[in-house]
């Protein structure tokens, strides 16, 4: 008995639960799940779809992911989108009979054919519905006992929810788009079946045979059959445009090299589409009300003959990802970006190699420059230097092909310094004039011409600007990126020409470098601001021929304008042109006058007698010698104000303007300013660094009013700082007995600020040093800036210029569709341009925008080029605008409305089918295409000279149909019949049939009476 006991296998027993689920019931009731998630259990009928519906109105769609075993489904719940549903649903709910909403579709005849939706609202007119269908990476449903199960799944759901939307499971392959389900209502149920096929067999071809399967399906069993309503349509393809050709031609650049066309051309940017981007136009010919009796159509003879349908629509299929060509140039100015080759690598470095010498001799001219030496600016032969390295390169260049063709380069050249063609370059006030407005354009458009704000590029009238388009042209005509690399080195050394020689820099405005502009336009206003500080000191210096008045200082003042200056001019002063650094007294030259500094030129040896007067003075010290100095450097008194330790004037002084700036300059500034840290002694450095502006008016002040003090210096320069208030004082009595009055007297002093210990103001006049403008050493630098600003215009590569351009070449793309649009008058694009220069404001501020980003934002600038280029196409095809054409005013606004709801609409519907205007036209193109396709060009001419207005006789002359076999004809079959026995209910039945060259499908809704059955 032990042993028995303790044998392991009388212990082992199996018990079998056949209460648990099987795979198949948790699927069953994960479907039931969803559908209770998503509220679609019981019954629920909305209004009956209004026409135009399915089209206009909002689908929307719910997904979740479910699974049989390892197999993933996905559920995707599809509806329309109706307002006040809810209060409807309620009314219909109360019904117990009523149908399902998906029966009653079946036989709506609102929504036949619809242009945007998904197939199975097209072939079932379903408002609602689910559909189950394999998830992703899952293979497709094929096998039958797969479908059989998967479809009493549904059935079991449907029955156990109540559920009375349609649901369907998706089988076979995807492309196929085979569908299979079932809807439920109150003792009714709705079969949905489908046949594919991928030829059409010769008995179901035609009207008669598809009545043949649609009545044995039913099996009505009454003997006079209810009607049928019949919906037909049938769709015609024309792709031979033929007669009506691309009007766009592409731009003769060619002519451009023969001399034909001047250098302007480069300024403008091409546009349009290459290629007709309007690849085929479908016609629709309906006939959305027929009974069997009224209609025949079988294989021997049928009476749908499109141009007696009642009812026509026209769609365009557009040609995928035509070849615009202003999208084509932005693509390839953006490709440069991403380039890392240097000038040097592209030009090759063999030339820079021989050129090492030309470039020695050049730097230790430059260097000369700079040393503090009396060598006069004009010896120095730099600019020379420069034309003869050109030529050096260029004779190089003979050898190998230069990369871009010098009658080219003339040209652009020319197009970008149209003041090197005139007699007097060097004319400032001509200069100036052409600088404001180079192109002619006028300010009447303000909005555009400010977009460079928003764009961060520059002024469309500037030369930066031209500069990119002048840039893309040659990237994308005349040579690529080693072409950019020629032309670039050509303008460097045109800007460097120009520097040396006097010459302002056309196309921009005068002034201090704009931040609002890209950096590249910023350095070249920088350029400007020095050639004209350098001009400003050449001309002062000739005009000075010994005379020592002071009537020809150059000065200016802090609180009055541009205007002030531009008075001050025409009373025979040199006003500061957009900031002078260094003013000038008559018979002395004055470039810089520093005991610190050997960065900069010493050419005022005619002042040294002067100077030795001024140091014998200063050693007298004291404030009576003061006082007694000479004043220099005056501008004009300031108003009635007096030095408070004498009775003179108090004058406003000549002084320095501060130092322009650009924006990477800035930030380098900035960037040393906030290393210094929060220290004291930190902040004390700061603020010195910060205080040179200061002290150069400190030092122009005092010598303009010699005995002056802080406080005469405060009150001119920072008012508020000086606090006056009025006080009683004492006084001796005029009688001399001894008596006092009171009297008010105003009295002022410095404020609490400028009283605190250590105080910046107080250092920096007790170390200011009596010294006018003139020969104080400059604040701003021109020669330094400049070859500052040419050193990096030299270093910057290809990918660099382009990063520079690209602002500014969107800027002009953007002015470019604007102007084009225009034309065609087209809402979308407007829409559209709008947003696109708002997302160009945001992303192209960054100093590093997002690439990827940048091109999202070509691609939308190429979207839009092509809907202007569709409109385009399509009004040449339909002569809107055609001279030639005897339309009356309405015809004509009918046929625009037309055209421009075919850009913007799935499909649209011809006013007056085959009788209007828009459908004469359409059939006119038919009958070319047609004729063109089927005869040959001598048999042609007879048919057209006999006249399109009596179309069926000319075609049936000719032996030439005026359409094409049907590419496509679409017939719904419905009836409303009881089944499956003769007492059942009257149900829905509908037939949906497609009929294409490589296509046959039916998709059939069944409906039966379950009461019985």
């Amino acid at each position: 008995m032990m042993a028995a006991d303790s044998d392991p296998e009388s212990e082992v027993f199996e018990i079998t639960d056949f209460t648990t689920a099987s795979e198949w019931e948790r699927f069953v009731s994960r479907v039931e799940e969803v559908l209770n998630d998503w509220k679609l259990i019981g019954g629920s009928v909305g209004k009956a779809p209004e026409k135009g519906d399915y089209t206009n109105g909002t689908w929307e769609e719910k997904n979740q992911e479910i699974s049989f075993a390892d197999f993933k489904f996905c559920v995707t719940h599809h509806y329309l989108k109706q307002e006040g549903s809810s209060d409807n649903e309620g009314k219909e709910e109360q019904e117990e009979d009523a149908f399902p909403a998906a029966m009653q579709d079946l036989l709506c005849m609102n929504n036949d054919f619809p242009p945007r939706a998904h197939c199975l609202v097209r072939w079932y007119g379903m408002r609602e519905f689910v559909v189950i269908s394999p998830g992703t990476n899952c293979e497709a449903i094929i096998s039958e006992s797969k479908c059989n199960l998967l479809l009493s799944s549904v059935s079991i759901a449907l029955a156990n929810t109540g559920c009375q939307v349609p649901v369907l499971v998706q089988i076979q392959h995807k492309w196929r788009r085979m569908y299979a389900g079932e809807c439920q209502g109150s003792n009714v149920r709705t079969d949905f079946e489908m046949v594919h096929l991928r030829k059409v067999p010769s008995q179901y071809n035609h009207l008669s045979g598809l009545l043949d399967i649609f009545k044995s399906k039913i099996g009505c069993p009454l003997t006079p059959l209810p009607p049928i309503n019949i919906a037909i349509r049938f769709t015609y393809v024309l792709q031979d445009w033929q007669q009506h050709f691309w009007p766009q031609q592409p731009p003769d650049f060619d002519a451009l090299l023969a001399g034909e066309v001047g250098g302007v051309e480069f300024g403008k940017l091409p546009f349009g589409a290459c290629e007709d981007p309007i690849s085929e136009l479908h016609l629709a010919t309906t006939w959305p009300h027929l009974t069997e009796g009224i209609v025949v159509d079988n294989d021997v003879y049928s009476d749908l003959d499109p141009l007696q349908a009642p009812h026509w629509s026209v769609r365009v299929r557009k040609a995928d990802n035509p070849q615009c060509l202003l999208g084509e140039f932005l693509l390839e100015f953006f490709k440069l970006c991403m380039l890392k080759e240097s000038t040097e690598e592209l030009l090759g470095k063999s030339t820079v190699e021989e050129e090492g010498k030309e470039n020695a001799d050049i730097s230790h001219a430059l260097s000369k420059l700079t040393e503090p030496t009396a060598v006069p600016i004009s010896k120095l032969s730099v600019s020379s230097m420069v034309h003869s390295a050109r030529k050096r390169i260029r004779r190089h260049r003979r050898v190998d092909e230069s990369p871009l063709n010098a009658d080219v380069l003339n040209s652009i050249l020319l197009y970008l310094f149209p003041d090197a063609a005139t007699d007097k370059p060097s004319d400032a006030t001509a200069a100036k004039a052409k600088q404001g407005n180079p192109d002619g354009k006028s300010e009447a458009e303000p909005e555009d011409y400010n977009l460079f704000n928003q764009f961060k590029s520059a002024p469309s009238d500037s030369l930066t600007y031209r500069l990119a388009l002048c840039i893309c042209m040659v990237n994308f005509y005349h040579g690529g990126v080693r072409a950019v690399a020629h032309l670039w080195q050509e303008f460097v050394l045109e800007m460097r020409y120009r520097w040396e020689n006097n010459y302002l820099v056309y196309g921009l405005a005068s002034g201090v470098p704009d931040l609002r502009c890209c950096l590249l336009h910023q350095k070249l206003q920088m350029l400007n601001c020095c050639i004209e500080r350098k001009r400003a000191r050449d001309d002062s210096r000739q005009k000075s021929g010994g005379g020592a008045s002071e009537g020809g200082i150059v000065g200016r003042d802090r609180k009055t304008s541009s205007t002030a200056a531009a008075a001050a001019q025409e009373n025979g002063r040199l006003a500061p042109d957009a900031s002078t650094s260094a003013e000038v007294s008559p018979g002395k030259s004055w470039e810089s006058w520093s005991e610190d500094s050997e960065d900069e030129f010493f050419e005022c040896l005619s002042d040294t007698e002067e100077l030795k007067e001024e140091a014998t003075a200063a050693e007298g010290g004291g404030a009576k010698e003061a006082s007694k100095a000479k004043p220099e450097g005056r501008l004009q008194p300031h108003g009635n104000l007096t030095l408070l330790n004498s009775d003179e004037p108090l004058y406003i002084p000549v002084t320095q303007e501060p130092a322009p700036m650009t924006e990477d300059t800035l930030e380098e500034q900035s960037e040393v300013l906030a290393k210094l840290g929060t220290s004291a002694e930190g902040a004390h450095l700061r603020a010195r660094m910060q205080s040179a502006c200061l002290l150069s008016d400190m030092e122009s002040f005092k010598a303009a009013n010699p005995g002056c003090c802080l406080e005469d210096f405060v009150r001119w320069y920072s008012p508020r700082d000086y606090v006056e208030e009025e006080v009683e004082v004492e006084v001796a009595d005029e009688s001399g007995e001894g008596a006092t009055t009171t009297r008010k007297e105003v009295r002022g002093e410095l404020s609490a600020r400028m009283k605190i210990p250590g105080n910046m103001w107080v250092e920096a006049w007790e170390t200011a040093k009596v010294t006018p403008a003139r020969r104080q050493r400059r604040l701003f630098d021109d020669t330094k800036e400049a070859e500052k600003v040419l050193h990096y215009l030299a270093l910057q590569k290809p990918a660099d210029l382009t990063r520079h351009l690209l602002p500014c070449l969107l800027h002009a793309a953007t002015l470019k569709v604007k102007e084009e649009e225009a034309k065609e008058d087209i809402l979308s694009v407007r829409k559209a341009l709008q947003q696109v220069i708002t997302h160009s404001s945001k992303l192209l501020r960054h100093p590093i925008p997002d690439y990827k980003k940048v091109e999202e934002l070509i691609n939308q600038v190429m979207v839009l080029e092509a809907v202007v280029a569709r409109a385009r196409s399509l009004k040449a095809k339909f002569g809107i605008g055609s001279s030639s054409s005897d339309r009356g005013k309405e015809e004509e606004e009918e046929l625009e409305r037309f055209v421009s709801s075919l850009l913007e609409d799935p499909e649209v519907s011809v006013l007056g089918a085959g009788r209007g205007p828009a459908g004469s036209i359409i059939h006119k193109m038919f009958v070319s295409a047609q004729r063109a396709a089927l005869l040959s060009p001598m048999e042609e001419d007879p048919a057209r000279a006999s006249g399109g207005e009596d179309k069926k006789p000319s075609s049936a002359g000719s032996g030439v149909p005026d359409f094409p076999p049907a590419a496509g004809r679409e017939v719904i079959l419905r009836t409303c019949v009881p089944r499956p026995a003769p007492y059942s209910k009257a149900l829905p039945q509908r037939m949906f049939c497609v009929l294409m060259r490589e296509e046959f499908r039916l998709a059939g809704a069944f409906s039966s009476d379950t009461s019985f059955f």
